[in-house]
């Protein structure tokens, strides 16, 4: 009931009109669809009738209408599936939306990346929400037509079956009763086999997504694991998945034989029971042959009908299986937004500030459970600091950028950022989309790309003149550029973009001496109006800050925060006094790197 709720979202708001016209259309192609089924029955009867007593001019007028029927049936059977497809990717379409907006709202997609409450999201909005809406439909127009043809096929079967006396007692509309007997028997024996075929299907969609993980995994780390020699590692790691997933999948085999068995001895039976029902009334010839043909054809589609469910067990378990997997991650986007209005105050509040500095006041930094990982801190940062975050492994500083950056909500206290103050983030491994290279260059794209000339400056001085002729090409540069030609990258973007914060999270830490230690004086440069915070260890990083923030932890309570300015005339600061007086700082660089005269003696 959860996913139904979500999904007739589709039928309301913007998208409400198509919806309902496509519904529409759907409907009617199934109607006008089981009419032609009726007047099939009733050609059988003309047809047989017609041989029976050789009646030449009527069997040749049933050839003609045949053809006829067979052209309006495939017209129908095409405007059906038509109707029922695109009925499908619309609604599709729009659940896709519904949930992928949620999921990359309010930092969701990171949360519950963090929480680890929900196993697979990419397969529950890709896979499992591609079968819940197809299945859906499917089985919704399999109901639908069920309805309609039975209670067509019914009337046919009591006017045309008649009543059967046995034994002095009559028995009327016979055939109706059989059938709707038959039916429960096999639909009975269908449900107590089937029955724990919904919870098998639903494991074995779980272990899909688990196996797929795995291998993806080792896709995304192949570099390593294949520097360190985890070949054999990740084969058993991966062959342990899908054994998992073979005994969840031997579960569905084996309950879905069980009903093979069952659906294989009903389509033999099914066809000869209306036959033999009829054979005495035909006997006695109180039955036409036409009127036997036509109550087989009408008891074969009345029995098809009503035992859909039983034979489409195996969709209708997928179909569960998949919408309780789409449901639950909506669930947990529900549960994410309950949790933060239930904590009201003890959120960690992003707000303006009220006096154009960076604020930190009375910040408290919990873990998922409560269980605090920094005790109340406060600090202030002027435009154009640069904060150098360090501390020991374990003590909170990339939990610490991340509650600045607003991915982190567990804890409490205000973090003030300037009113629409531009951020970038900078982590250790940079993010670099699919596309070209001018593409991740200029990532994310604020609505207004850069001058050619400007990208190709800014990456020959980051080091980069030799990708520029490859700015046009498209690639993944994931894996076709270094560790280091990546935060290069990363670094370039920031100095095209000069946002007012950026937070760097070990930004450097695949980079050599030299090129940090060009990459942090074109950051005092370019970048000398914005607030940077920098979380690394490495050393010779402090000269290009001006403060330092230190966190400290034992093993009795949460880290504490310790604001220090630098103590030592930083190149942080020499930048700083030429970016003071316009047009000095390039003359200055040009000056340290002239050779020195030797003075007279």
């Amino acid at each position: 009931m959860k996913f139904i709720r979500l999904a007739l979202g589709f039928w309301r708001g913007e998208t409400r009109a198509k919806a309902w016209w496509l519904s529409s259309a759907f409907l009617i192609c199934l109607f006008l669809s089981m009419g032609l089924q009726v007047a099939v029955t009733r050609w059988n009867k003309y047809f047989f009738d017609a041989l029976q007593s050789k009646n030449i001019p009527v069997i040749q007028m049933s050839i003609g209408a045949a053809v006829v029927l067979a052209l309006a049936t495939s017209l129908v059977a095409i405007a059906l599936i038509q109707a029922r497809m695109r009925l499908q990717l619309r609604w599709r379409q729009w659940l896709t939306d519904t949930v992928v907006s949620r999921w990359l709202a309010d930092r969701r997609f990171y949360q519950l990346n963090i929480l680890r409450t929900i196993d697979n999201p990419e397969a529950r909005i890709a896979e499992d929400g591609r079968l819940s809406i197809e299945l859906f439909v499917d089985i919704a127009g399999g109901i639908i037509n069920t309805v309609i043809l039975s209670a067509s096929f019914m009337v046919v079967l009591w006017y045309v079956g008649g009543s059967l006396t046995i034994y002095g007692v009559t028995i009327p509309g016979y055939l109706v009763i059989a059938v709707v007997l038959y039916t429960a028997a096999t639909s009975l024996g269908m449900y107590l086999l089937g029955r724990p075929l919904v919870t098998a299907v639903e494991n074995k969609a779980a272990g899909e997504g688990d196996f797929r993980y795995a291998l993806t995994r080792t896709r995304e780390n192949a570099e390593t694991i294949a520097l360190i020699g985890g070949d054999e590692n990740e084969h058993d790691a991966i062959m342990n998945s899908f054994g998992e997933l073979a005994r969840r999948w031997i579960a569905v085999i084996g309950r879905q034989t069980r009903m093979m068995f069952l659906s294989s001895g009903n389509n033999v039976l099914a066809p000869v029971v209306p036959l033999i029902l009829c054979t005495p009334k035909f006997l006695a010839g109180e039955m036409t042959l036409g009127d036997l043909m036509q109550a087989a054809a009408a008891f074969g589609q009345v029995q098809t009908a009503l035992n859909w469910l039983a034979d489409n067990a195996l969709n209708l378990a997928n179909w569960s299986a998949s919408a309780r997997r789409v449901a639950q991650l909506d669930a947990a986007f529900n549960e994410l937004d309950e949790a933060a209005n239930a904590r009201g105050r003890e959120t960690i509040v992003l707000e303006d500030s009220p006096d154009g500095a960076f604020h930190i006041r009375g910040l408290t930094i919990s873990q998922v459970s409560g269980d605090a990982m920094l005790a109340e801190s406060d600090a202030r940062f002027e435009p154009g600091d640069k904060v150098l975050v360090q501390g020991g492994s374990g003590s909170g500083k990339s939990t610490l950028i991340r509650a600045i950056a607003g991915l982190w909500p567990w804890g409490s206290g205000r973090i003030q950022r300037p009113n629409d103050a531009a951020i970038a983030f900078l982590p250790q491994r940079p993010y670099l989309p699919l596309g070209s290279l001018r593409n991740a260059v200029n990532y994310p794209s604020d609505g207004g790309a850069p001058a050619p000339a400007a990208v190709e400056k800014v990456l020959e001085e980051c080091g980069l003149a030799h990708l520029a002729p490859r700015l046009d090409e498209e690639d993944n540069w994931s894996n076709v550029l270094s560790g280091g030609e990546q935060q290069r990258i990363a670094f370039a973007r920031i100095f095209l973009k000069k946002p007012d914060i950026v937070i760097l999270d070990e930004a450097t830490s695949a980079l050599d001496e030299l090129s940090q230690a060009r990459m942090m004086e074109m950051m005092c440069d370019k970048l000398a109006h914005s607030t940077v915070l920098h979380v690394a260890h490495r050393p010779g990083l402090e000269k290009y800050h001006n403060r330092r923030i230190e966190l400290k932890r034992d093993d009795r309570g949460p880290a504490t925060m310790s604001d220090k300015p630098q103590g030592m005339r930083s190149v942080f600061e020499q930048f700083a006094t030429l970016v003071r007086r316009p047009g000095r700082a390039r003359a200055a660089r040009a000056a340290a790197a002239a050779p020195k005269q030797r003075e007279p003696a």
